[in-house]
């Protein structure tokens, strides 16, 4: 068995070194660009730059190291007609989960308020939110944004949801596709964004929709930069409409040193670091997959195209 390799950071050799144990009858060969290629049976990738695709072409499947797929859907059909599969958790989960409640619970007790205040050396007790009134609302409730949406109901924070098909999960408020997005919109106070990149999803999060949040809401997006429009939400929040943010992700990365997004207080930025992908546990969810299918066995996480996730 040979196993196609490509890391954008190129850092490989942990990779090739925790593929070699969990799959000791595979040979990993790592792609360079320009250097011929003998077929390979898989492929593992993240973010591969088209000049690999032609590598592709008689893989049984094509692996990715992570839960987004937009890096590789975006080549369309010049990707071979083979599955697609992404990471499931993989370790990713919790550490969203983390992420989002802490930018959650630090916008609720005015942590950012509270660190503003002491660089001016400033003591004076903030009116604490109603609970009650705070909703939180997640957009995309697949694995990651179930787990999200588990650790926020340890708080007691009133919760919905919005997919583009209808979920059912308890103690949430689930709405729908484009009939349920305005009523979603209207009643959150803290916007967590983890939807997939899709074309119908790319600038989901400009000005007509931001504005149907009520006064003094707050927006976390661990997705992908391209949901939010930046000019928009910018203006919003230097209107006062939106309260703040706490963005992990970009439209350009790493954000430019120009970026207006780097001299606003109301503004918590990461460096797209909400859930990084954990190498053993991917290799060895990799390796479990890859023995599925020699196995004629189902798999899960497939990607569907026509969806775009």
């Amino acid at each position: 068995m040979r196993i196609l390799l490509h890391r954008a950071d190129g850092v490989t050799e942990p990779w090739v070194r925790d593929f070699a144990s969990v799959l000791p009858q595979a040979e990993v060969v790592l792609w360079q660009e320009g250097v011929p290629c003998a077929p390979c049976d898989y492929a593992v990738l993240w973010s591969p730059p088209a000049a690999l695709l032609d590598h592709l072409a008689k893989v049984k499947a094509i692996f990715l190291t992570g839960a987004g797929v937009d890096a590789i859907l975006k080549f369309g059909d010049a990707l071979p007609p083979v599955p697609i599969i992404r990471l499931g958790d993989a370790g990713m989960a919790i550490q969203m989960a983390e992420y989002v409640a802490h930018a959650v619970l630090r916008y609720y007790r005015r942590f950012d308020e509270y660190e503003r205040q002491a660089r001016r050396g400033v003591w004076s007790p903030l009116p604490q939110f109603d609970k009650a009134q705070f909703t939180v609302g997640v957009m995309g409730m697949g694995m990651l944004g179930r787990r999200v949406l588990d650790s926020l109901a340890h708080f007691g924070f009133p919760l919905r949801g919005w997919s583009r098909s209808q979920k059912d999960i308890d103690g949430v408020t689930c709405f729908s596709g484009d009939d349920g997005l305005d009523e979603f919109l209207r009643g959150t106070r803290v916007l967590v964004c983890m939807l997939p990149l899709t074309h119908d999803t790319t600038n989901l999060l400009a000005r007509a929709n931001l504005s149907k949040l009520p006064e003094g809401a707050y927006v976390v997006n661990v997705a992908r930069g391209a949901h939010v429009a930046e000019p928009d939400l910018l203006t919003l929040i230097r209107a006062g409409h939106i309260a703040g943010a706490t963005l992990d992700v970009f439209r350009n990365e790493p954000l430019p040193g120009p970026h207006p997004f780097w001299d606003e207080p109301r503004i918590t930025i990461t460096p797209h670091i909400s859930a990084l992908t954990l190498r053993s546990e991917s290799v060895a969810q990799i390796a479990g997959k890859i023995g599925a299918l020699e196995r004629g066995e189902p798999v899960a996480d497939m990607v569907d195209r026509a969806r775009g996730y």
